[in-house]
């Protein structure tokens, strides 16, 4: 049965990942802006419009563009923290700022900042998340970029008792309709996604 449900997972991400490559720049460009505009204004709507702690990711090649988010996250007064790969599909987080520099990650193929490197704790005090995925359903069943990094983290924070604000970043298409994508007990299912149309909540299994 699970070898089922990851095959099935396996064939989802393979094609929502072919029809992301097919974007033009014109639409990632497009699609970046509108992402900055809606997940800084429900940042803004958690927060009361008082400055917070954001998690985010930088989006790489034909992912939704992040860039745009982080940076209206900063000039609002967020503090953004993006993540870094650790080994055993650990997550460790370092502010950014604008002048921060970007490397390639060791372990994953994502660009991460350098510097003063945080444990799950710091992002526990996040006021909202922005997590990646490749396709969500409207029960809140999210496949990852297969990776597992994210499922860890969330389990920790899930652990320390942290319910946090978050949404998965993903286009319009990547959304699909309830039950669309099978889940495992040990998945985490997600309560809301961002897409260029906007912040949408969600439905989770129970």
């Amino acid at each position: 049965m699970l070898q089922e449900t990851n095959s099935a997972k396996d064939d989802i991400r393979a094609a929502h990942r072919q029809r992301r490559a097919g974007l033009a720049p014109a639409q990632l460009e497009a699609a970046g802006s509108a992402l900055a505009v809606h997940g800084e204004a429900w940042a803004g709507a958690v927060t009361g419009g008082r400055p917070g702690i954001a998690c985010v990711y930088l989006g790489v090649g034909h992912e939704p563009p992040t860039l745009p988010l982080i940076n209206a996250l900063h000039s609002s007064g967020h503090k953004v923290l993006l993540p870094v790969c650790e080994p055993g599909r650990e997550l460790s987080w370092v502010f950014w700022t604008p002048e921060a520099g970007l490397e390639r990650s060791k372990y994953a193929p994502i660009l991460e900042p350098a510097g003063h490197r945080h444990g799950p704790e710091t992002a526990g005090e996040a006021a909202v998340l922005f997590i990646p995925a490749t396709a969500v359903d409207r029960s809140g069943n999210r496949i990852g970029q297969g990776g597992g990094y994210y499922d860890k983290f969330l389990g920790h924070l899930a652990t320390a008792g942290k319910e946090i604000p978050l949404a998965a970043v993903i286009y319009d298409d990547d959304l699909l309709p309830a039950g669309r994508i099978p889940a495992e007990e040990f998945d985490r299912p997600v309560p809301a996604v961002l897409t260029p149309s906007g912040y949408q909540p969600l439905t989770p299994r129970a």
